[in-house]
């Protein structure tokens, strides 16, 4: 898959950042209420046709039902793991887009971005890449 297979609905870089909404397993209304890094990563991955469950970071981090975890060579719509530290508990995740790029969406920019992974070095709560998840394709 390219940068170019992924698409990302215009409407999508509109959402706000909540931190309030998190995945639960409920249905939210994105365009009203806003989401958190979670919910806007798992809207955009499951757009494209992949099967990803309602787990918040360390949920997800210790999966190996639906994913499997990856340390490089990323792949357009593997989700990377930010934080200040080792911890995947509370990580702020990015959805890869390829090109050394990720789209996220965080509290501090208020509105989803496409940054270098350097940029997230730049900032203390997400200096350090815990890695990604490959999710699987499901028949």
């Amino acid at each position: 898959m390219t940068i170019k297979e992924i698409n990302i609905p215009s409407w999508l870089m509109d959402i706000s950042y909540n931190g309030r909404i998190f995945p639960n397993g409920t249905t939210h209304d994105m365009t009203k209420m806003g989401a958190n890094c979670q919910v806007f990563a798992y809207y955009l991955l499951r757009s494209h046709g992949l099967i990803v469950p309602d787990y918040r970071s360390s949920e997800l981090w210790a999966d190996t039902e639906f994913s499997a975890l990856i340390s490089e060579n990323y792949q357009p719509l593997d989700i990377l793991f930010f934080h200040k530290t080792s911890n995947s508990y509370g990580a702020h995740v990015a959805v890869y887009i390829g090109n050394n790029q990720a789209i996220h969406l965080s509290k501090q920019e208020g509105k989803p971005v496409i940054w270098d992974i350097d940029t997230f070095f730049q900032y203390p709560k997400y200096e350090f890449l815990l890695g990604g998840k490959r999710f699987f394709l499901f028949d």
